[in-house]
């Protein structure tokens, strides 16, 4: 088992600090008053490039460390599973913290950007796919 942990954190290390940022942002820590915050839907275009973000990264980690995707298991972990975190975390905000608020739009957000991540993430393969093409 714990061969299988330092596997997984050798081959995921960006993936895990992403994960683990997210989880501590949602959670524990409280945002800073600053000038942005006048900024229209600013809270939910942070949740959206943290998910896309995250997203991006798990896709690029994944695809660096295996030859030939299986699909299903991307699209489960990379895309499936984060939106799935955020609905998670989103509840956790609302029933077990006195700070912070779950809300369905950050949901959203949260899973357009997952969406985006992953689109992004099949765009890196085709062109990595095609560059080996070419290359040959």
């Amino acid at each position: 088992m714990a061969d299988t942990i330092r596997t997984f954190a050798r081959k995921y290390p960006f993936s895990i600090i992403c994960i683990l940022t997210i989880w501590y942002l949602s959670i524990w820590f409280i945002p800073p008053h600053t000038p942005l915050d006048s900024v229209q839907f600013m809270d939910k275009w942070t949740h959206f490039i943290m998910y896309g973000g995250t997203c991006t990264v798990i896709w690029w980690e994944y695809l660096r460390c295996h030859k030939q995707p299986q699909w299903g298991k991307l699209l489960l972990l990379g895309w499936l599973a984060p939106i799935v975190m955020s609905g998670c975390l989103e509840l956790i905000q609302e029933y077990c913290t006195t700070n912070r608020a779950g809300e369905w739009l950050d949901l959203a957000a949260n899973s357009t950007g997952c969406t985006i991540g992953n689109l992004l993430g099949m765009i890196y393969y085709a062109a990595k796919k095609r560059s080996s093409t070419n290359d040959n």
